[in-house]
């Protein structure tokens, strides 16, 4: 792998998390899962009845940022090691 290929793990890892994030997001009772748009908008275009799956739609956010989050870290972590080893 070389400089420019490892350069790219922590937006990988970002992505990564991001994804596995979304994927195991809370469930809403007798719906499933919110649709990605309501999700990343945070429920704000629900309204009427749908009004009571923004919580829901909060934390299945809140799921996918702190997946990105610690996918980041783990990108740049694994970055750090690999940099290093080329060094060497």
């Amino acid at each position: 792998m070389d400089q420019k290929q490892i350069t790219q793990l922590p937006l990988a890892g970002t992505l990564i998390g991001a994804l596995i994030a979304y994927l195991l997001r809370p469930e809403a009772p007798q719906i499933g899962q919110l649709p990605f748009g309501v999700v990343m908008t945070r429920g704000a275009d629900l309204s009427g009845l749908d009004e009571m799956l923004i919580p829901i739609a909060e934390a299945s956010f809140n799921y996918t940022v702190a997946g990105a989050i610690i996918g980041a870290i783990i990108g740049t972590i694994v970055f750090w090691v690999m940099s290093n080893k080329m060094k060497k």
